[in-house]
């Protein structure tokens, strides 16, 4: 079988004759520590038992190798990556829209809504507008927003404490 030259690896780990030290730490294909090896004599080692010799910790003094199929050590972790990936979740921001004289009902279904998107893992943005002259009574608003931080102290902590933007008064909160 006549070998052909490759092309260095793009990404990934370096392999056989793509690993430029000298010297490198040697693990067999079973997990043993071989030792400190010339890097051609590896190679040779490896190749004695089928496998490639692949740096695995390059970043150590001296490199670490070890024997490995190189095409199965980057399918599996490609495939640890692509499962990394699926599993992690983004935190959302979710807002939930309020009026400083909202009655006690429409509060109490806000907030059922509020305590599902932190069961979630989402932050919840709570907005208070203000129509007309309801801007002269800030402190209804503030009164209100403090209501729900009491109502979620032991669910969620506060972010973003309550501030006017404008004719809204705004807080975040996330998850504890």
């Amino acid at each position: 079988m006549i070998r052909r030259p490759q092309a260095p690896p793009l990404n990934g780990p370096r392999f056989n004759e793509f690993i430029s030290v000298p010297k490198v730490r040697v693990i067999d294909e079973n997990g043993e520590n071989l030792g400190v090896m010339l890097t051609p004599e590896a190679i040779e080692q490896a190749a004695g038992v089928g496998l490639d010799l692949v740096e695995v910790s390059p970043s150590a003094d001296p490199p670490v190798c070890k024997f490995l199929d190189v095409g199965k050590f980057k399918y599996e972790a490609q495939k640890k990556a692509n499962l990394a990936r699926k599993t992690q979740r983004t935190q959302e921001i979710k807002e939930i829209k309020m009026r400083p004289n909202i009655d006690d009902h429409d509060y109490d279904v806000k907030m059922k809504k509020v305590f599902d998107f932190i069961k979630e893992g989402d932050k919840v943005k709570v907005t208070l507008r203000f129509r007309g002259r309801e801007l002269a009574h800030g402190e209804l608003g503030m009164r209100l927003l403090q209501r729900v931080q009491e109502d979620v102290a032991q669910t969620a902590k506060v972010e973003q404490h309550p501030r006017m933007e404008g004719r809204q008064m705004l807080m975040v909160l996330a998850p504890k």
